[in-house]
């Protein structure tokens, strides 16, 4: 009987692997690579010390200290020990993000893991793994985008490392990538990625203008700076959301039967003519819209606006409110985000 059961227990073992093999050997992938950047990290108080390492650098490291400290004692966001430590890049990237979309419906691909849950994206710390995975996909008749990442937060499961890249940003956009990491360690809804996404860009982006008027006052150049390009990414994002609508509007025209190339053709009609459409935002002004250009053979599709919806479509209804039920009271409002959401 014992090696009746001991056999049926290796079978089936066997048979669990055969089945989630590919979660199997993207989850040893993943590992892998956490494992080698925490593993050639530095303490930061080494980094601190290191006459070797720039000062403009040092300054850097020593803002992120600031930002977190801001996090917690004036946001309300968990305590950890993130940005601890430090992880130099040597200029390469790092992190890679796979999204895909339905081709004729904004409908974004899920892949499902366990404990964490369902996300509409899937990270690789090896290039040639997301570019196969992403042929895959295209073969399957779905629209793809890949991204490079510059951060990415493990929930508080592991100590998170400053980047060697997050040390070339202005002072705006640290603080804003900071508190967006630090949120996700604070609060992290199973199988809501949008929820997700979309309130650590709230409190980033929000949370960042407050830091800077804290540290550098109203007035301040980095002040200036952060809200010029918040104002125009702003209208981007809204711009493209509202794309996006239309696109779903264009989408519920097409008759099952017609043809794919004439699918295309509407489809990239309109995507043309929504991107050709950015050269209007800030009353015309173009001097921020060179990061956004696009070869007219390389127009973005589906999983492109996707991703707008996935970071920025509850922007709005977080900004009302947080100011009209809570007053912009940060603390109180995580608080009772924390109370209404069962986080991770």
């Amino acid at each position: 009987m014992f090696k009746k059961i001991a056999l049926f227990l290796v079978l089936l073992l066997v048979a669990l692997g055969i089945y989630y093999r590919d979660l199997i050997s993207y989850g040893w992938m993943q590992a892998k690579g956490q494992l080698s950047i925490l593993a050639n990290v530095q303490d930061v108080s080494e980094v601190l010390r290191d006459p070797t390492f720039p000062d403009s650098l040092k300054a850097r490291i020593r803002l992120i200290e600031e930002i977190k400290r801001f996090g917690v004692d004036s946001l309300g966001l968990n305590p950890s020990e993130n940005y601890t430590t430090f992880y130099d890049q040597h200029g390469k990237p790092i992190l890679w993000v796979l999204t895909a979309s339905d081709k004729y419906q904004l409908k974004a691909r899920e892949w499902s893991f366990p404990i964490l849950g369902a996300f509409a994206y899937k990270g690789y710390f090896d290039s040639t793994r997301a570019a196969r995975e992403e042929a895959g996909l295209i073969k399957e008749g779905l629209d793809t985008n890949i991204g490079e990442v510059s951060a990415w937060s493990t929930l508080g499961y592991l100590k998170d490392p400053i980047l060697s890249s997050m040390l070339k940003r202005s002072e705006g956009s640290l603080a804003s990538l900071i508190l967006h990491e630090l949120t996700h360690g604070t609060l992290f809804v199973k199988n809501n990625l949008e929820l997700n996404e979309n309130l650590a860009s709230f409190v980033g982006e929000v949370g960042a203008v407050r830091f800077l008027n804290y540290k550098y006052g109203p007035d301040s150049h980095q002040q200036k700076r952060y809200n010029y390009i918040k104002r125009y990414n702003d209208a981007y994002s809204q711009h493209i959301l509202r794309g996006a609508t239309r696109m779903d509007s264009l989408y519920g025209t097409f008759p099952d039967k017609t043809p794919s190339a004439r699918k295309d053709s509407l489809k990239f009609g309109l995507i043309r003519e929504i991107i050709s459409d950015v050269d209007t935002l800030l009353g015309g002004k173009r001097s921020l819209t060179s990061k956004r250009s696009w070869e007219e053979t390389n127009l973005p599709n589906n999983a492109y606006f996707i991703g707008f919806q996935t970071y920025k479509s509850q922007q709005n209804t977080f900004q009302e409110e947080f100011e009209k039920r809570f007053g912009g009271d940060f603390k109180r409002y995580l608080a009772y985000l924390k109370e209404k959401y069962p986080s991770l």
